[in-house]
């Protein structure tokens, strides 16, 4: 395990590319949500969410499967078992007739992606450690940002000239050339050694071995609050651009702008998290999430949509302190747990994705008129985010002079 090792520019590529697929499964289709409405005669704009939101449904169910098999029988065969899985359901979702089947072939591909996702983490966890893994994390975060700038404008370039159709068969073709680039290039990471056998009581040791750890227990749960409050973004950002501001067009435009953001944030933490730690760091962005959201909220508290120019600021520094605490609290909340680095991941990552998908379909189905329940959920997730980070930080605190009595 390597603590403080160059990091070649293609591992960094490969491990940012297996992360892209769901970016890429997500965001290309954010331009066509109406459309694809209209073709499976589901004309409720807030239903259409769900094409969204329910794939991360399918990425957490995916992980609890993945990560412990992944532990058992190496990590690159499950990435293989993935993408196959993947391809399937975008076969599913370009030949449903109907929102229900749409919705099945959503959940589908969540699960086959939970593999590359999920895989790439563990695979980042057997190789290193510590503030050094939260660098690598950003660098790779990095990378994988530039597929949600460029992703809606696929979309809408496919859109406009073949069909919606089209953008899943592109997901399909790019999970393919990612596959076999992983095949070629990166060696197994599982040592022999710390494979663990797969049996029925792999998720209950799992799960036992890991609450006992308060660090991972907290930092999954904040991962969860901060999950649920962006995905809404996701879901309703066509919502708020397309209907609200009447910006069908430039909606693509729009959303690559915000995830630009996000993405030198995310470029930046790579440099400034080895100099803060990646607790301070994390703490000050969730601090300037929450205040910036909940300053939004008394600001425009009853009342119309502000000018688009005042949202995409109040937007601009929300994703930009996102781009501060994804990659930094994941980190943080696997650190503890590095010898059940699969189950872990799958557990982690599971427990924040079934917290996350309910807080956004809730907040997401007030999203109509304005976008001011977006940033209510920000503010009140981002508050509980920092509370429980105060609170794990006094038990880890107290943990600390224990040990040392």
């Amino acid at each position: 395990m390597q603590e403080n090792q160059t990091v070649k520019f293609e591992f960094i590529a490969l491990m940012a590319s297996l992360m892209s697929i769901v970016a890429l499964a997500i965001d290309a289709l954010l331009p066509a949500m109406s459309t694809i409405g209209i073709s499976i005669n589901s004309i409720d704009s807030n239903n259409n969410q769900l094409l969204i939101t329910m794939i991360f449904l399918g990425l957490g169910v995916g992980q609890l499967l993945f990560g412990p098999l992944s532990d058992s029988l190496g990590r690159k065969p499950m990435v293989y078992i993935g993408f196959s899985i993947f391809t399937i359901a975008s076969i599913i979702c370009v030949l449903s007739p109907t929102l229900e089947w749409m919705i099945f072939g959503r959940i589908l591909q969540g699960i086959g992606l939970a593999a590359p996702r999920t895989i790439a983490i563990a695979i980042i966890r057997d190789m290193y450690k510590g503030d050094y893994m939260a660098k690598i994390m950003s660098f790779i975060t990095t990378f994988f940002i530039l597929v949600p700038v460029v992703a809606p404008v696929i979309g809408k370039f496919i859109l406009n000239l073949y069909h919606w159709k089209g953008i899943f068969y592109i997901q399909i073709l790019m999970a393919f050339l990612v596959c076999i680039w992983f095949w070629k290039r990166q060696p197994e990471t599982l040592k022999p050694e710390y494979k663990i056998k797969f049996n029925k009581h792999l998720f209950i040791d799992g799960f036992k071995e890991l609450i006992k750890y308060k660090v991972t227990l907290g930092f999954t749960i904040i991962s969860g609050f901060i999950s649920g409050a962006f995905i809404v973004y996701l879901s309703a950002s066509q919502i708020i651009f397309e209907n609200q501001y009447d910006l069908k067009e430039e909606f693509p435009y729009i959303f690559a702008g915000l995830a630009i953001g996000v993405g030198l944030s995310t470029f930046l933490n790579g440099s400034i998290v080895m100099r803060l730690g990646m607790w301070r760091l994390s703490f000050i962005a969730i601090i300037v999430f929450s205040l910036n959201a909940l300053l939004y909220v008394l600001l425009f508290w009853n009342a119309e949509n502000p000018s688009l120019a005042i949202l995409l600021v109040f937007m601009a520094i929300q994703f930009f302190t996102i781009g501060f605490i994804f990659g930094n609290i994941r980190a943080i909340a696997m650190e503890p747990i590095g010898h059940i680095a699969g189950i872990g991941a799958a557990l982690t990552g599971f427990v924040s994705t079934i917290m996350a998908v309910p807080i956004a379909n809730y907040i997401g189905s007030f999203i109509n008129a304005t976008a001011l329940p977006l940033f209510v959920g920000f503010s009140v997730f981002g508050v509980f985010s920092v509370l429980i980070f105060i609170r794990v930080q006094v038990l880890q605190a107290k943990e600390v002079q224990i040990t040392k009595v």
